[in-house]
This record gives structure tokens, sequence and C-alpha cells, in this order.
């Protein structure tokens, strides 16, 4: 059986984001009822309840860990039932989060040729000691068991696959025209399945747009974690925080004919959950009439410390 815990639900920065005052943010800040903080983005995975896989590093990884037990040393001195990482991209609300993990313990990251290029290019990342970290290339639409450092199988299975989206924000080259650099691999979904009862679920936190390949790979699936960032695709400029809209930053919004909520309608996709949700998105209120909207949807939202078993 797999076990899913949310770390962390929120879309870069958190929310509320420490230096926005939009409405919502101003609303979670000010602990109104129906709110709560979340930080950013990142999932947990186990097979066997002992040992765990992250789905993402956020930059919030330390006080995450902290917060949720499962998470916590439990048996020498030293020790971690993280075993590894996997990455969707090279974001910073992504990848920071290994830096949190430097200090000399056995750990497995997987990621696309692409993203592994970029962290051997910033030598901050040479703190993850090779000696007690394997950088494993994940080859893309090839099913594989996730192991720990020492080849231990997890029981944990993915499928690897690219999904529209674009290169990581701090890593845009504007001399490189309308995509900034943007090269296949940046942005990837996964297929996270059980080898033990074919339970699986999808892992897609950015997308762009849903083409008819990934149309038909999540149909009828039993679980999708999805790109959750923005309600609409100017909420950015109409919220007075930004100017870049939704599709800039290589994200769906949720509401409207182009939208994540349309694009899922006759999917059959089991149960639908938003994740990785910007700090100015309605639907991160509880009252709100979008969080009613992606209710009567079937959609739900993620939230920090959630926990979901398959």
């Amino acid at each position: 059986m797999l076990k899913v815990l949310v770390l962390g639900s929120g879309a870069g920065g958190g929310s509320p984001q420490w230096n926005c005052n939009s409405d919502v943010s101003k609303a979670v800040r000010g602990k109104e009822p129906g709110t709560s903080p979340r930080t950013q983005s990142s999932i947990a995975v186990t097979a066997n309840n002992d040992e765990w896989f992250l789905f993402n590093a956020s930059p919030d990884l330390g006080s995450q860990i902290l917060k949720n037990q499962q998470m916590h040393p439990k048996k020498s001195p030293r020790h971690s039932p993280i075993s590894g990482v996997v990455l969707t991209n090279g974001d910073v609300d992504h990848v920071a989060g290994l830096l949190t993990l430097r200090e000399r313990q056995n750990l497995s990251i997987y990621a696309h040729p692409r993203v592994h290029s970029v962290l051997s290019q910033n030598s901050i990342f040479n703190v993850l000691n090779p000696t007690y970290v394997d950088r494993r290339n994940m080859e893309m639409n090839k099913k594989f068991e996730l192991q720990d450092k020492n080849g231990k199988n997890s029981g944990i299975e993915i499928e690897a696959f690219e999904v529209p989206g674009k290169i990581a924000l701090w890593l845009e080259d504007e001399s490189k025209g309308e995509n900034f650099g943007t090269q296949e691999g940046d942005t990837i979904g996964l297929k996270i399945s059980s080898k033990d009862d074919a339970k699986s679920f999808f892992y897609i936190p950015a997308c762009a747009k849903i083409t008819n390949d990934l149309a038909n790979r999540i149909k009828n699936s039993q679980m999708v974690l999805f790109d959750g960032t923005l309600w609409e695709n100017d909420e950015m400029s109409s919220s007075n925080v930004g100017e870049k809209t939704g599709q800039r930053m290589g994200h769906m919004n949720n509401s409207g004919p182009q939208g994540s909520m349309e694009a899922f309608k006759d999917l059959n996709v089991k149960k639908k959950i938003y994740i990785h949700i910007n700090t100015t998105n309605p639907i991160l209120l509880s009252d709100s009439k979008e969080r009613k909207i992606v209710e009567e949807n079937d959609w739900e939202v993620s939230y920090d410390g959630m926990e979901i078993k398959l």
C-alpha cells in the first residue's frame, strides 16, 4: 500500500508569501477562519511505512521534516527515514531543499539528465558529498523501482514523462527567444506505483497544457496531484503583485475554458487534488466562491500534512 504525505502544498514562496499582501495572503497571515499557512510544494511517499522518498525538495524542507513525525530519525543516533529524492524540475522551490540534506546521509537523487546537469553546474550543490549521495538519471517513459543509496528496493515504482512547461526562472535566457532556452526534460510528470498491489497515482506539480498524450496517460487513473498554481491566467496582475501570467510561468490556471478543471472533465480521474498553489489563489480560502466551484467539480485542495492512502 502506498502512503502519500503532503509536506508542502504551496507554490514558490509558500502562503502567505513573505512579501505579498494580496487579499488571500492577508487573510492567511491574519489567521482568518478557513485559512492555513502552506509551505512550498513537496510530497513524501512510502510503500512500507519505514523508508520514504521525497518528490521534490523545497526550501522549507527543514521545517517540513520537523512538523511531520514520519520524517524524524528513529533508529541509530545518525538516521533518517528519507531514502532519496525524485525531482520533477530545476525550480528553486523544488531543489533548494537538497541543501538541507547535506549532512553525510546516504541518499539517492533521481532526476532527468537535464536537471542533473543544472545541479552539477552550480557548485553549491557539491555539498551533497558523492560518497553518500548518488545522482541517478531517469529515463523517460520507462518504469523502474526506486532504490536507496545501497541498492535496496523501495517497493515504489515510477515512470517519468515530459509535460509542457518551461525552464526554471533562475535559468531563463532572454537571448534564446520566447521559450527562454527551455528544453525537453525541464518539466516532467510522474506515475508513482506500488510494486506489490498495482495501486498508483500521478504527481504533476507543474504543467502548462493538457496535451492529448497527457490526457490519455492520466485518463481513468486512481488519483492525480496536479498543478494548482493560479485560479486565472492573469491573477498576478489583477492582484497587483506581479506582471507574469500563468502561461508565462509555465502553469495552467484552474478556471476557464483552457483551465485544468475543464481539461479533466471527461478523464474519469477518481481523485483530483490541486497542489503547488500560489499565495494569490482564492481556492486557498475555504469559504471563497472559487473553492466552492473547485469542490463542485470534484477537486480537492491539498494542505500541509495531508495524508492519503492508496
